[in-house]
């Protein structure tokens, strides 16, 4: 599947696309305003690598958004089922899967995250029954969540969890 808009386009993510997918997954991590961003060992820790370890196993599906003039990866939008014995930070259940997601720096603001959402929910009517997440209640983008119709249902540590019934 291939969504174009004005300067980038939306693409399904691809085994091949494993090294960005973890540039995001660095980029999900919210860093408050003035606050230094952790170092890229942060990765390594089991909770956090997860989100993008082995792509493409069962049940894995998502988007990129790549700059229409040169070619590069700009967003990442992804969902990962978790179990009971492998909680997410967003964990609701098995049959729930967890959406991450993140937008390059320079692209934030831009409708990027917008156009993610929005074809990660026509994808995922009539198959998949709901969608869960986890937010920083500081984190700006809890906005976005909320007009996608995300519902605050619970927290996860310091992190809320959003849950986006299909």
């Amino acid at each position: 599947m291939r969504k174009a808009f004005h300067s980038f386009h939306v693409l399904e993510i691809q085994q091949s696309d494993q090294d960005f997918l973890f540039d995001m997954l660095y980029q999900a991590i919210y860093v408050p305003p003035g606050s230094p961003y952790p170092d890229r060992s942060v990765l390594e820790e089991p909770e956090i690598r997860r989100y993008a370890e082995k792509w493409g196993m069962e049940g894995d599906f998502g988007y990129i958004a790549v700059d229409s003039g040169s070619e590069r990866p700009i967003g990442a939008l992804w969902l990962r089922y978790f179990d009971s014995a492998n909680r997410g930070y967003g964990y609701i259940g098995d049959d729930i899967p967890e959406m991450s997601i993140a937008v390059v720096p320079e692209k934030r603001g831009m409708g990027v995250g917008t156009a993610l959402i929005d074809a990660l929910l026509q994808y995922a009517a009539g198959r998949i029954k709901a969608i869960s997440l986890s937010v920083d209640p500081g984190n700006p983008a809890i906005r976005l969540y909320k007009r996608f119709g995300f519902k605050e249902c619970g927290t996860s540590g310091h992190s809320i969890i959003m849950r986006r019934d299909i």
